[in-house]
């Protein structure tokens, strides 16, 4: 039992830069020593003008004591920089006000970073090699700063959540747990016992691999058959007993006589023929064989905490080895090993490419050593824990794992990627196929007229090839030429607008749409995309696009000229253009072929057609 003399004072919670768990910690230590109430409300002072009694005066003695001791803990808690920036904070009120409002920030802050912690939470899920324990702490993580930001997250949304986002290979212990248990009432201490004893019951399985021989023997060495057909003996038993059958009428398919069956049959050349040809079928060698085992050492790395520096002995799982690079590496038994070039070297980690930079190529060794060190200055993290050694990256997390081998060494399986994959990489010398090709097969005189009038920044000067573009003829070509000119044209911007809606154009784009609304002025050919997942979306962008030009321009749309389509012909759309003076053309629905829509069908076969080369 401990002294007065030899009791241990408890430590006082340093501040790591984590303000909410050091804020629960630090009040629970300023509650326990009873100095939690000056800090929270202050110390009492008395009005202006009003004199204190004896019982008054010692009351707020008492407080200025305990608002000192605890302003003597709270410094012991902070470092010397975040002391300089609060020194001139009188009481420990003020000073806990100050931290709280630095790290936990305002309301707006709060609801920033609640958002964050929301998305994390709903796309958290557990990872292949993830230990139950491990991704229960993650989420209770996250979970726990939602709370501490002021979000009301219930324990069964939190229950709910890890149920729902487990591997596949917890599938059926979670539907055991929904089906028994009822998760509003599931507590998570309950859950997580649950899922550490399905998780031990697997690590208790023990899977061994066997080589697979199959033979089949029967009665004095016969021939083997499947049990249905001929030489039933030594089958599967399956057919019928062939025994207490009348074989008078029986018909031998070997010698076509009566009175036998054919394995029967004396006349046995061609029966020792099938039946050598039946052994010969039923005889099957089931055999497991991997030889990976040469190939997994050529990808073998060790983390070394005792190398000043990546070496490897391959030269050819280099990017590209600068070969002008060279030193000398001093070894453990002093001996000393020639550095022939350094380069970088990109690795496969379980479907994870990562860039080993800065990676000595000595042709002497034998097995390729990371440098945790190395890999520690790059900003890299390394945690050693229960027989694991994880790197993580401060953006991307975990990108390395690796298991401790029996020998006590960690070792990282991986794949050299020497050169890095190309994708579409295209080669081509005619610049003017490429500017057209850029600007999605353009025609020529239009991008002579770009280059005339300097409108596109590093455009040349190039002379029209004699060969046609492929693509464009495969992409742009229809069945006849639409009409040079039409006989009515409109004398004013907005007297006539085109309008007409194209798709579904296959694939969606990123954001879902699949249909193009097209508007068209017929006076200054001035043209309006707009993009749409539906065709009831229309009436919405018509009267964006009204209100749009009739702003710009001072002028009121007079004349919509649209096809019999139902986004245009519906009631809604007939009334708003009879209620704000629109004149509705719609064209004929005699006409099946494109050539008499010409101005938007000309728009529409020249944006699918550009869309179609690309």
């Amino acid at each position: 039992m401990a002294t007065e003399g030899t009791f241990v004072q408890p430590v006082v919670p340093k501040f790591d830069g984590h303000y909410s768990h050091w804020e629960m910690i630090m009040e629970n230590f300023l509650r326990s020593k009873e100095y939690w109430v000056v800090v929270e409300n202050g110390v009492s002072t008395a009005a202006e003008g009003v004199t204190l009694s004896e019982a008054q005066k010692k009351t707020y003695e008492e407080q200025k004591l305990k608002d000192l001791k605890a302003k003597n803990y709270l410094f012991q808690a902070l470092d010397r920089s975040i002391l300089e920036t609060i020194i001139n904070k009188d009481t420990s009120k003020s000073i806990w006000d100050s931290m709280k409002q630095k790290y936990e920030g305002t309301t707006r802050v709060k609801r920033a970073h609640l958002q964050a912690l929301r998305k994390e939470f709903e796309t958290a899920h557990m990872k292949e090699g993830e230990s139950v324990n491990e991704y229960l702490a993650r989420v209770l993580v996250i979970s726990n700063k939602m709370k501490a930001n002021g979000d009301d997250l219930k324990e069964v949304a939190v229950v709910e959540k890890i149920l729902r986002s487990m591997t596949p290979k917890f599938n059926y212990v979670v539907c055991s747990i929904e089906e028994s248990k009822d998760t509003s009432l599931l507590s998570i201490d309950e859950l997580q016992s649950s899922l550490l004893v399905h998780e031990q019951r697997m690590h208790n399985t023990v899977h061994e691999e066997h080589a697979l021989k199959v033979t089949q023997s029967t009665q004095n060495a016969g021939p083997v058959g499947r049990g249905r057909g001929r030489w039933n003996f030594g089958g599967r038993g399956s057919g019928r007993s062939r025994q207490n059958i009348d074989k008078a009428t029986v018909e031998c398919y070997n010698c076509h006589k009566l009175g036998h069956f054919q394995w029967e049959c004396r006349k046995g050349v061609a029966n020792f023929a099938e039946s050598q040809e039946d052994s010969a079928e039923e005889h099957m060698l089931l055999m497991a064989y991997v030889e990976a085992k040469e190939q997994q050492k050529t990808y073998v790395w060790f983390l070394d905490s005792g190398c000043s520096n990546h070496m490897c002995g391959k030269n050819e799982y280099f990017c590209e080895l600068d070969e002008n690079f060279s030193d000398s590496m001093k070894l453990g038994n002093n001996s000393n090993m020639v550095v022939n070039g350094k380069d970088n070297i990109r690795l496969d980690v379980n479907g994870v490419i990562s860039i080993i930079s800065g990676v000595f190529y000595v042709p002497e060794l034998k097995n390729n050593l990371l440098s945790l060190g190395q890999l520690q200055e790059k900003g890299l993290s390394i945690l050693f824990q229960q027989g694991k050694c994880k790197i993580y990256h401060p953006n991307k997390g975990l990108i390395m794992q690796s298991n401790m081998s029996s020998n006590r060494m960690f070792i990282l399986h991986a794949i050299s990627l020497p050169v890095a994959p190309t994708c579409f990489n295209t080669i081509t010398e005619d610049v003017a196929q490429l500017w057209h090709c850029r600007f999605g097969h353009l025609s020529f005189k239009g991008l002579q007229i770009l280059q005339q009038k300097g409108m596109v920044e590093g455009l040349p000067l190039f002379k029209p090839p004699f060969k046609l573009c492929k693509d464009c003829l495969l992409g742009k070509q229809h069945r006849d030429s639409f009409p040079v000119r039409s006989s009515w044209r409109a004398s004013h911007i907005l007297q006539l607008v085109h309008v007409d809606i194209c798709g579904p154009i296959k694939p969606a784009s990123n954001s879902k749409k699949r249909y193009l609304l097209t508007f068209i002025d017929d006076f200054s050919r001035k043209t309006w995309v707009y993009f749409l997942a539906e065709k009831s979306e229309a009436f919405t962008v018509f009267k964006s696009f009204k209100l749009h030009v009739e702003k710009a321009t001072d002028m009121s749309l007079k004349g919509l000229r649209t096809d019999r389509g139902g986004e245009f012909t519906s009631q809604e759309f007939n009334n708003f253009c009879h209620t704000h003076g629109v004149q509705r053309q719609l064209t004929s629905c005699i006409f099946t072929t494109t050539k008499w829509c010409c101005r938007m069908e000309e728009s529409n076969n020249h944006e699918f057609g550009s869309q179609h080369a690309i």
